[in-house]
């Protein structure tokens, strides 16, 4: 009697073709069920890149504005040039920087460009005016001008010690019995049009402005408390950078060549009599 055989399949029994269609579907829901899990997993890992990125962004902000504090505490200050006295040196509306750390830790030299507190009245009083919070916090941080107290900028002519005499018979202003040759002043301006023979006290200065013609500087001030004279400890800093406009921006220096003949005050012979 005749068999009929079946053959098996090496894995073990045939598979139904209705097992293997479910087969198919099963394996297909798996992939899709793997790739919205991948899509979930990459829109977290988006929002979290994101809020990093804005943590890292604002710690950036907060370090600067710090950095920006301290130096405009230890460091440099803002001011800006109201008045034409320190032209062509500083003209109407400069920014500048001021370092602070002039005169103390470092001395202050003939020539510097100092910034300082008016406490001797040389100006007229200031009048009241509204300050924005915005512009509050950036005068806080060091990033715009103070222009609540009043300042004026200057170039220091003589130190504590210094005979300072205006003029010689050349119209030059004199320093212990040296003459000044000033490449700074204002085109046409003289080294002074008023007459003056001092010596400066112990812990004050004498200073003028560049535009001699347009600065109530000291000697216009000797009718003052202080008789003309800025105290040391009002001085605020040296100018050294002028910040904006763009098309100035630039050091400032002291000109050390008009001031090295200068000998000191306990060498220094006297100066002949204004005129002479």
């Amino acid at each position: 009697m005749a068999r009929s055989f079946r053959r098996k399949s090496p894995s073990g029994p045939e598979a139904s073709p209705a097992q293997a269609v479910g087969a198919d579907a099963d394996a297909g829901d798996t992939s899709a069920d793997a790739g919205f899990t991948g899509h979930k997993r990459g829109t977290k890992d988006a929002d979290r890149g994101f809020g990093a990125w804005l943590k890292e962004i604002a710690t950036i902000v907060v370090i600067a504005l710090v950095l920006s504090f301290l130096i405009k505490t230890f460091l440099f200050r803002a001011f800006f040039i109201p008045s034409g006295s320190m032209e062509e040196t500083l003209e109407i509306d400069d920014r500048i920087f001021v370092n602070q750390l002039v005169p103390q830790p470092f001395d202050l030299q003939r020539g510097d460009i100092v910034v300082f507190r008016d406490t001797k009245d040389w100006l007229p009083p200031q009048a009241e005016t509204q300050v924005s919070w915005f512009k509050e916090a950036l005068i806080f941080i060091g990033l715009a001008p103070d222009e609540s107290q009043q300042h004026l900028v200057k170039r220091v002519i003589g130190l504590p010690g210094d005979h300072v005499i205006c003029c010689d018979a050349e119209g030059r202003i004199t320093v212990n019995g040296e003459p000044l040759d000033e490449p700074y002043l204002f085109p046409g301006a003289n080294p002074s049009d008023l007459p003056f023979d001092v010596v400066v006290p112990e812990g004050r200065i004498w200073v003028m402005g560049d535009h001699r013609n347009a600065s109530a500087d000291s000697r216009a001030n000797t009718d003052k408390r202080g008789e003309g004279f800025v105290d040391v400890e009002d001085i605020e800093g040296k100018a050294a950078v002028i910040a904006w406009p763009l098309n100035r921006i630039g050091f400032l220096g002291n000109h050390p060549d008009v001031f090295d003949g200068v000998p000191d005050p306990e060498t220094a012979a006297q100066p002949a009599p204004a005129g002479s």
